[in-house]
């Protein structure tokens, strides 16, 4: 226990440096761990999202009447089931995507490397990791990437 709160009073002087004007140059130990947790719990609710939507495009069948009464159907229905089948099987495509950034981000966090731009090298706004906790880049590298695209 004493050698944790080691750890964190080393931090606690980096922040005491960068409040004296040096640059700094990652986030505290305490921070992390702030991010952590609220990475921790939108993993948590993305991942029973990918399982529904996983549910959803899966799942051929049903217990309703749905099965019971097929020369009801319309070509329209069908369409529309198909449709909706498309539409969640992309937004699990997107929903997975997102899982793996969050999953990268606890990397770059037990790296200490979490709200580093991978561009610029400076340090990621918290308000910004706190919205997008997997951001890799900050807004002014975005916009530097955005513009060299074009």
């Amino acid at each position: 226990m004493a050698e944790e709160n080691k750890n964190l009073n080393i931090p606690q002087q980096e922040d005491q440096e960068s409040a004296s004007g040096q640059t700094k140059t990652r986030y505290s130990d305490e921070e992390l761990e702030e991010f952590r947790t609220i990475i921790v719990e939108m993993l948590e609710k993305a991942r029973k999202e990918y399982n529904t939507l996983r549910h959803v495009v899966m799942h051929n069948g049903s217990n309703d009447i749905e099965d019971t009464i097929p020369s009801f159907k319309t070509v329209e229905d069908d369409g529309a089931m198909q449709l909706s089948k498309e539409e969640a099987s992309q937004l699990a495509q997107r929903q997975y995507k997102f899982i793996q950034n969050l999953e990268a981000a606890l990397v770059r966090i037990e790296n200490k490397t979490y709200g580093i731009c991978r561009v610029t090298g400076k340090l990621i706004p918290k308000e910004r990791l706190r919205l997008v906790p997997h951001a890799t880049l900050t807004v002014e590298a975005k916009e530097m990437l955005a513009k060299g695209k074009r």
